[in-house]
């Protein structure tokens, strides 16, 4: 999927449309009682009025008169769900592409009811604007109003399983729009004054997403296809995980080989979109050669020892907040991030409508059911154990708050009591 199914149905554009006359009642029936039956516990926990739901889109699905819009339809009603990872598998219907949408080159962040500028390149960037600018408006309108409004506008239509998922997917995929038309932002700058600039979506500017730390280093030794590794002055050792491939394991080996002896490391998941890959095995890494703890066994080539923080942001998701949230929850690691995360690891299943037009995956379980007193991660995410807020003078300095809070953490000593794990004493021969 593209950004929790953003731009979902383009990929189905192609597809001929069914010749036989379609009952889309049927189909939307269909889907409210299987969605009900099978994720019935997941609706409940996520507070969603499924009565509601029902009278809505019964209503709705009268009105239909074509596959395009039944498509449509029932991508509104599964959206209903508040399941990052529900969206269609496939499509059997002729469904027309939305235009290409295009970003400015930035990105937002909302830290103590303020909205700032969190990564900026390209035409904005050109444009003078700065991490850490504040923003006061949007084409007029209040920032944080503007985020309430964008988040309820791509939320109509996608998936996301909490609300601080949604704010964030506004907060990065909302800045996008068609070649050519424009954004007007209203800044302050603090010393630098108040500004106003005028941004064009255009190709440079980006498709809105963003990745990792907010001033990625012209240093960092690519592992993978969006995981790296650095040092960091002062000596602490720096993972980024981009996402969590099968391979990771051996990205982890030749990253901690790499880095060598360090005397801390920070683990980065932030914009993690997930993946598959053993939890154990990546665990293994970083407990001592020949070593147990709790359920897991020292693995591969490479182990680090030493004292981690795990940065976690809302964009950590699916598999990224499995593996980031074990360190945490079995006592390895000490967790910081400016929010929970996303709150989307669940099993699935899978299901095709009666018209046989489209299938739907969406989520029937939470993952990690031990985590959040028994309730798992759907719908919650994982909480870090330090909450670090966006910081806009290190920001306009060129720092990232959430790099400089672990590396402050690993100088001084994490929290008594925060991290359970010791390593053993090594044997003398």
């Amino acid at each position: 999927m593209i950004g929790w199914t953003l731009l979902l149905l383009s990929s189905f554009a192609s597809v001929p449309q069914a010749a036989s006359p379609t009952d889309y009642k049927k189909d939307v029936a269909f889907l409210l009682d299987e969605f009900e039956k099978q994720a019935g516990t997941l609706l409940h926990q996520k507070q969603i009025d499924w009565k509601a739901v029902r009278a809505e889109f019964t209503k709705l699905a009268a009105d239909v008169k074509d596959d395009a819009a039944h498509v449509k339809l029932c991508g509104r009603l599964v959206a209903r769900l508040k399941d990052g990872h529900a969206g269609f598998t496939e499509v059997n219907a002729s469904v027309p592409p939305p235009p290409p949408r295009y970003g400015v080159g930035l990105c937002l962040c909302e830290s103590q009811k303020h909205v700032l500028v969190k990564q900026v390149f390209g035409p904005a960037a050109a444009s003078g604007v700065m991490a850490g600018d504040e923003v006061l408006a949007i084409d007029g309108k209040n920032a944080g109003a503007w985020i309430d409004d964008k988040t309820r506008e791509i939320a109509d239509e996608h998936g996301f399983s909490t609300e601080h998922a949604a704010r964030y997917a506004a907060c990065h995929w909302g800045l996008v729009g068609e070649s050519g038309q424009t954004i007007k932002l209203d800044l302050d700058r603090q010393k630098g004054g108040k500004k106003s600039v005028t941004l064009t979506f255009a190709k440079e500017g980006g498709d809105g997403r963003y990745v990792g730390p907010i001033f990625p280093a012209k240093d960092l030794v690519k592992i993978g296809r969006r995981d790296a590794y650095r040092k960091l002055d002062g000596g602490t050792g720096y993972i980024y995980l981009g996402e969590c491939a099968g391979e990771l394991g051996d990205e982890l080996d030749t990253a901690i080989a790499a880095l060598g002896d360090v005397t801390g490391l920070v683990l980065d998941l932030r914009a993690n979109n997930g993946g598959g890959t053993d939890h154990a095995d990546v665990f293994g890494r970083f407990l001592a050669p020949g070593s147990t703890w709790r359920q897991y066994k020292s693995t591969g080539k490479a182990n680090f020892v030493g004292p981690m923080v795990v940065i976690v942001d809302e964009g950590t998701r699916s598999t990224g907040e499995t593996v980031a949230g074990q360190f945490k929850e079995d006592g390895r690691a000490y967790m910081i991030g400016p929010a929970a995360t996303a709150g989307m690891s669940a099993g699935k299943a899978e299901i095709t409508v009666p018209s046989k037009l489209f299938k739907v995956r969406f989520a029937v379980s939470s993952n990690k059911q031990r985590f959040n007193g028994g309730k798992g991660i759907e719908g919650i995410g994982v909480a870090p154990n330090e909450l670090v807020p966006w910081d806009a003078k290190q920001m306009s300095e060129g720092a990232d708050p959430m790099i400089v809070r672990a590396q402050e953490l690993l100088k001084k000593g994490l929290p008594k009591g925060a991290v359970q794990y010791v390593p053993p004493k090594a044997v003398k021969k």
